[in-house]
């Protein structure tokens, strides 16, 4: 019993994202130099509405993925910019660019990678 609380004990501390982002490998999808313009148009209608207010420093997003010995996508976790629907739009578009195109690390391993906000 006290083996298996362990061993889950283990595999919850895995999923939680390392606290120092800039010594992560980075995982370069083409989201920070062309963004998708369904997210842009996500940004612009969410500043639009005055649903948050991205300064303008905020044009490009860091996320953090966790990436399974199978090459699956685990975990994504956004970079808080003080807009939670922004932060989880651009979460679910690395998703999708990650999805079964990730060669399967040794072990779960965290990358860093950007998407951009707006266009340039």
């Amino acid at each position: 019993m006290i083996l298996a609380a362990l061993l889950l004990l283990g595999q919850l501390s895995s999923l939680n994202p390392p606290s120092e982002w800039t010594t992560l490998p980075r995982l370069q999808l083409g989201l920070a130099a062309a963004p998708p313009t369904q997210l842009t148009e996500f940004v612009r209608r969410e500043v639009a509405t005055t649903h948050c207010t991205l300064p303008a420093e905020a044009r490009m997003l860091d996320l953090v993925v966790l990436i399974g010995q199978n090459g699956q996508v685990r975990r994504i976790v956004p970079h808080a910019i003080g807009c939670p629907a922004v932060e989880q739009f651009a979460a679910g578009i690395v998703l999708s660019a990650a999805r079964d195109k990730m060669p399967a690390p040794s072990s779960d391993t965290w990358y860093v990678t950007t998407v951009a906000l707006t266009q340039q």
